[in-house]
C-alpha cells in the first residue's frame, strides 16, 4: 500500500533493528544491587543475654546485745547460742555444703516446693492453703546423730551426702540450742571416759548414736520462755546385747557424767532424761529392739494441738515440733464434726487424738506397725476430757486392738 500522499515512503525493513535489543530495557532485577544506606551515627550491636545475677552474700552477722541473765532464764554455754539475726532469711551455718542436713542455704522463707505445695491442695478443694514460716533457724528438735572417729577427736554428726563418713556439726544452726549443749556435753565424756566410737568397718566398738529430743513441757516456766529452755532426752545406742554386757561399765560411767554435769543437780539443768538402746546389727537400722530407762524422767510430755501426747524414744516424733502444732490447729477446721476418722501410720497417735479432742468425733482409729508404742498412745488417750462423747479410740496394731 502506498504512502499518503505528501509522506514520505514507508522505511524498508531492517534486520538490524530486529535482532539489536532496545536500549531502554532495563537489566535484569536480579542483577540491581542496592547501594548501602549512609552510615548512622552509630553502631548497632546485638548483644548476648546478660549472664544471671550472682547470689547474694548472706548478710552480715549481727551482733545483739547479750541479754541480762535472770532468774528465770538458765543460761546455755556461750557457743551454742547463735549470734545470726533471728529475722535472717539465711542459713548462715558453717557447715553447710559439708553437711547432708541442710539442702538450701538462702531464701528459707521461699522454699523451691511451695507453688507446687499451694497447686497440690488447690487441686484437691483447698483454696486457702497459706504458709507459716515459723523458725528458720534453731528448729530441729529431734535428731539422730552418727557417732564415729576416735576418743580424743568424736564427730558427732551427719553422713556425707551419699557415704557412710560422718561430718561433725558441734554448731548446727538448724539444731535447737540444747542439742548444740547436749552434744558437746556428750562430746566431753567421750574423751574423759576414753568411749570408743563405733568402728563402722569393722562393726566393733562402743557408742554407735545418739538420739537428741527436745521437751518444752515445763508448766512451772511462762509460756514465752519453754522453747529457750527445752531440756533433752538423750538416747545412746550402745553396741552390745544389753547392760549386762562385757562394756556395759563404760557406758554407766558415762550415764553418770552426763546426769552429774547435765542433769537437776548439774551447773545447768539440761537433761530430761537418759536411755540406753542396745544394738548389734551390722545393718544402716539405727535403733535395737532393746530399750532401757535409766535417769531422769520416763515420759516426755508434749502439747500438740490441743492434747498432751507422751512419746518414748522409741515413738516417732516431728522435728520441727512449733511448726507441727501450728498445722495441726488448721487441719482440724477440716474435719466435719462427728466425723470418722483413721489415723494411718499414727504413731503415738498425735494427729488422731487431737482430731478426736477438737472436732468430737464418732470414733477414731490409729493404725501403726510398731506395737511399743501403744502404751505412748494409753497414756495420751487417759488425759483426753472425759465429755468428749466419742464411741471408740481405737489403736491397731496390725494383728491387735486396744479399744479404750
Amino acid at each position: 500500500m502506498p504512502p499518503p500522499a505528501g509522506l514520505l515512503p514507508w522505511p524498508s525493513p531492517s534486520t538490524t533493528r530486529l535482532t539489536t535489543p532496545t536500549p531502554t530495557r532495563p537489566p535484569p532485577r536480579t542483577a540491581r544491587v542496592r547501594p548501602p544506606p549512609p552510615p548512622p551515627p552509630y553502631t548497632r550491636v546485638r548483644l548476648p543475654p546478660p549472664p544471671p545475677p550472682p547470689t547474694m552474700p548472706p548478710p552480715p552477722r549481727l551482733e545483739p546485745a547479750a541479754p541480762k541473765p535472770t532468774a528465770a532464764s538458765t543460761p546455755f554455754p556461750p557457743d551454742t547460742v547463735s549470734t545470726a539475726s533471728s529475722s535472717s532469711t539465711c542459713l548462715d551455718c558453717v557447715h553447710f555444703g559439708k553437711c547432708s542436713g541442710c539442702t538450701h542455704e538462702v531464701d528459707l522463707d521461699k522454699p523451691p516446693v511451695l507453688q507446687e505445695v499451694a497447686n497440690f491442695f488447690k487441686g484437691h478443694g483447698v483454696g486457702d492453703f497459706t504458709f507459716s514460716r515459723g523458725r528458720l533457724s534453731q528448729w530441729r528438735c529431734r535428731a539422730k546423730l552418727a557417732v564415729r572417729g576416735t576418743p580424743e577427736n568424736p564427730l558427732i554428726g551427719l553422713y556425707q551426702e551419699g557415704t557412710h563418713v560422718v561430718t561433725d556439726i558441734p554448731e548446727c544452726r538448724a539444731h535447737h540450742p540444747s542439742i548444740n549443749a547436749a552434744v558437746k556435753l556428750l562430746r566431753q565424756g567421750i574423751s574423759e571416759l576414753n568411749i570408743q566410737p563405733y568402728d563402722e568397718d569393722a562393726g566393733t566398738r562402743e557408742l554407735r548414736y545418739v538420739q537428741m529430743a527436745v521437751t518444752m513441757y515445763n508448766t512451772s516456766i511462762p509460756v514465752d520462755k519453754r522453747y529457750e529452755q527445752g531440756r533433752v532426752q538423750v538416747s545412746l545406742v550402745w553396741n552390745s546385747r544389753d547392760e549386762r554386757s562385757q562394756n556395759a561399765e563404760k557406758l554407766a560411767l558415762l550415764i553418770e557424767f552426763l546426769w552429774r554435769n547435765g542433769g537437776p543437780k548439774g551447773s545447768v539443768h539440761l537433761i530430761h532424761s537418759i536411755w540406753a538402746n542396745f544394738q548389734t546389727s551390722t545393718s544402716n537400722i539405727i535403733f535395737g529392739h532393746k530399750w532401757r530407762h535409766l535417769k531422769g524422767e520416763r515420759d516426755l510430755w508434749e502439747h500438740y494441738g490441743g492434747v498432751d501426747i507422751s512419746l518414748d524414744p522409741c515413738s516417732f516424733g516431728q522435728a520441727n515440733t512449733l511448726s507441727f502444732n501450728s498445722l495441726l490447729h488448721k487441719l482440724n477446721k477440716y474435719v466435719p464434726r462427728g466425723s470418722t476418722v483413721v489415723d494411718m501410720y499414727s504413731g503415738a497417735g498425735v494427729i488422731g487424738l487431737s482430731v478426736a479432742a477438737s472436732r468430737k468425733c464418732r470414733s477414731v482409729k490409729c493404725v501403726e506397725i510398731n506395737k511399743q508404742l501403744k502404751m505412748s498412745f494409753e497414756k495420751s488417750a487417759s488425759r483426753l476430757p472425759t465429755n468428749l462423747g466419742i464411741a471408740s479410740i481405737c489403736y491397731h496394731c496390725f494383728a491387735e486392738s486396744c479399744f479404750i
